[in-house]
């Protein structure tokens, strides 16, 4: 037998928001194959479907995670189903790009709402039945690392997911429970498609990565289940950037 902590995830339950698409349902079929039990948040029922037929074990809780009784309702049903809770992954976000000039204040409201306070009050809410090693993972941005024009609002929301994650993970390793984030760099999604049809716009993309190719959501699965795993447990307080160098330069 190793005497190094293993990768895999038996014997976790893992609540996985924003599962419906994108980076949250790469990392929920990722964590799924690695052996956790998963529970699939998100506001698409039918996507939520074909994330569900890609996992094993799992429990799927359609949810509009700015919606006040959503936490509750979310922990609930993780509980109901599992009995336990030992994973949070934090997938969802919204991105709303516009010069400030000419972006109203509801779109700044709204990112505000699903970027920061919807993660903060789920974890508020799961934290009475996080035992020791458990993990909570968030999903941050380059953008919280590294400014971008046009999108300060979004900027604003995930610096604040960085502080989030340090404060956290101060408070909360005492206890045993580990906070970290991930920071994906420039990721092909539903969130960016529109940007990436402008060839313009994806050779930007392209030059200002050293890698010299736009990332995909198995860039990303990965650290997800390695952040939930026995392996990570001395990594506290990190965002950890998947950019394929952008921000080294």
């Amino acid at each position: 037998m190793s005497r190094f902590p293993s990768t895999r995830l038996d014997g976790k339950v893992a609540v996985i928001t924003g599962a419906s698409s994108g980076i949250g349902l790469a990392c929920a079929e990722a964590m799924s194959e690695a052996g956790a039990k998963v529970v699939l948040v998100g506001r698409d029922r039918d996507r939520l479907a074909q994330c569900a037929a890609r996992c094993g074990e799992h429990r799927v809780v359609e949810a509009e995670l700015a919606d006040d009784d959503a936490p509750s309702r979310i922990v609930e049903e993780a509980l109901g189903a599992f009995g336990a809770i030992t994973t949070l992954l934090h997938m969802a976000g919204i991105f709303m790009p516009n010069p400030l000039a000419e972006a109203p204040l509801e779109d700044f409201d709204l990112q505000w709402r699903v970027n920061v306070r919807a993660p903060y009050a789920l974890t508020k809410a799961a934290l009475p039945h996080l035992e020791r090693d458990s993990s909570i993972t968030f999903v941050s941005s380059i953008a919280g690392q590294v400014a971008f024009p046009n999108s300060a609002a979004y900027c604003a929301t995930k610096g604040a997911v960085e502080q989030l994650t340090k404060a956290l993970a101060v408070e909360l390793a005492p206890a045993g429970i580990r906070v970290n984030s991930i920071a994906p760099g420039n990721i092909r999604t539903a969130m960016n498609e529109e940007l990436l049809k402008d060839p313009a716009w994806e050779q930007m993309y392209l030059e200002g990565t050293p890698y010299g190719r736009i990332g995909v959501v198995e860039d990303i699965a990965p650290l997800a289940v390695f952040l939930a795993s026995d392996a990570a447990a001395y990594i506290h307080g990190e965002s950890i950037l998947v950019d394929g160098g952008w921000a080294a330069r």
